[in-house]
């Protein structure tokens, strides 16, 4: 029998975790829910909405809130939303760690919050906690996690249990615990992006879950192994993470004052895998100079060779690999100066002048954009026209992250707009999001709970949705 280190790593990690949260960072992960309110909301309306619907009548029904559907209890209500946050690839995500937190802190928060009758401030720390521990450990995990496993999921459900942990006032050692529990739930694994289906979501959604439950069951006197991430048979070992201890402090033992990483978190514009956005930018640059496309007679794209692992998709025949083609990405964008939620539907993708856009991309792995990234998510876009004369474009940090970010007002307007195509009014939409800005300075959560409950009704999903869904999902 092997016995653990003198000094666990999730001793590092949690105690990093109750260094002071100011106004400011509740302020943050008051603009986090708004974005994300956005996403679920629409995800909710597609085939997804469905599934759970048919998944939540064998359940038993609950008081907590879920999006667009009657009451769960409280573990399913995390289950439930954590399964919609990526619908449409317009989630939240950490650069440098490429873990989207949100996906899984804010649903197991506010199922937990609405449980326990928390506080607006409690309900925000949870957030900021786990939003911290879920980019902590997609940093600590490493590239080559990353390579086969779903990290969102994976670190997801330690975020998940740490937020919960936080709104149940576990003591060190119980929270110490709940990671434990949390890590011995930690699944999924990246074949979900190569072939068809809702598994991606699913992973999110049991994170979600998993996370609160193992929170509960911390509190109820369930242990676990505290060596859990660095353990010889741990969650690192098993899956390809980093285990330089060195390293691995250095990130844990984060100094009291050393900034939230919530602040770090980039909001997406447009909906596409995030490994598309510098070429849908460079190809926004060329629109804006006024490029002709019909006069393209070839592209060249360079960027760094992860988006290219995740993104080549030259015919994209789906929802779904739409937004996931660098090619698509380039030739829409150029053609159409956007990339809106109609840029991956079935008449964008058949559209034959795209395509024949698309076919004119090469795609290229820059030395330049490969050695930045993480730390840079670049891209260079190069035209050469039918009259011999020649176009570029460059983007070194795209559009959302912190060297480039996306106003409060952006995020709003973002957040209004998807609430708006999820069948919310104008006013309605107005007000949920005016509501959730309002938090760092409320003391209830109650307001935001009678605006949510006011506009969970059902969506119906429209065949064509239903139909453009199954083929994205």
């Amino acid at each position: 029998m092997t016995l653990a280190a003198a000094t666990p790593w999730s001793e590092w990690l949690v105690e990093a975790l109750r260094r002071p949260i100011s106004l400011h960072d509740r302020q943050r992960a008051a603009l986090q829910l708004i974005d994300w309110m956005g996403c679920a909301h629409l995800g909710q309306t597609t085939e997804l909405g469905a599934v759970l619907r048919r998944w939540a009548a064998q359940q038993a029904p609950g008081p907590i809130w879920v999006c667009g559907h009657s009451g769960l209890q409280a573990a399913e209500a995390a289950r439930w939303n954590g399964s919609l946050g990526s619908c449409h690839e317009m989630d939240d995500v950490h650069r440098e760690a490429v873990v989207h937190a949100g996906d899984t802190v804010i649903p197991a928060a506010l199922a937990m919050a609405e449980r326990e009758n928390a506080s607006a401030e409690a309900l925000l720390d949870a957030m900021v906690v786990g939003y911290e521990t879920g980019i902590v450990l997609g940093l600590l995990s490493g590239p080559n996690h990353y390579a086969q496993w779903y990290s969102t999921a994976t670190t997801g459900v330690f975020a998940s249990a740490m937020a919960c942990a936080r709104l149940l006032k576990l003591d060190t050692t119980q929270t110490q615990h709940a990671l434990a529990l949390a890590g011995m739930q930690a699944a999924g694994v990246w074949q979900c992006r190569l072939e068809p289906g809702l598994a991606k979501q699913m992973a999110a959604g049991h994170s979600a879950q998993a996370g609160l439950v193992a929170a509960d069951m911390a509190a109820a006197g369930m242990t676990g192994p505290l060596s859990i991430l660095e353990g010889p048979l741990g969650w690192l070992k098993a899956t390809g993470g980093n285990l330089d201890a060195v390293r691995a402090q250095a990130l844990l033992q984060t100094p009291p004052k050393r900034a939230w990483r919530v602040h770090d978190v980039s909001f997406k514009p447009w909906p596409a895998c995030r490994h598309v956005h510098p070429a849908i930018e460079c190809a926004l640059q060329m629109h804006t100079q006024g490029v002709d496309p019909d006069q393209i007679a070839s592209i060249r794209l360079e960027t760094y060779s992860v988006a290219l692992s995740f993104a080549d998709q030259p015919q994209p025949q789906t929802a779904l690999q739409g937004k996931f083609s660098l090619q698509h990405g380039v030739a829409w964008s150029l053609r159409h100066g956007g990339f809106g939620l109609e840029a991956t539907g079935p008449a964008a993708l058949a559209d034959p002048t795209c395509a024949a856009l698309r076919d004119r991309v090469t795609l290229v792995c820059g030395q330049v954009q490969d050695r930045a990234y993480p730390q840079s998510f670049g891209a260079r876009l190069h035209l050469q026209m039918a009259n011999g004369s020649h176009h570029s474009s460059e983007v070194v940090n795209v559009l959302g992250d912190p060297e480039n970010p996306l106003s409060p007002e952006q995020v709003r307007a973002k957040a209004n707009q998807l609430l708006q195509a999820s069948d919310w009014g104008m006013a309605q939409a107005e007000q949920l999001i005016g509501l959730v800005g309002a938090l760092p300075q409320a003391h209830t959560l109650g307001p935001l709970w009678d605006s949510l409950q006011a506009g969970r009704q059902p969506q119906k999903v429209s065949s064509a949705q239903a139909s453009e869904s199954k083929r994205s999902s």
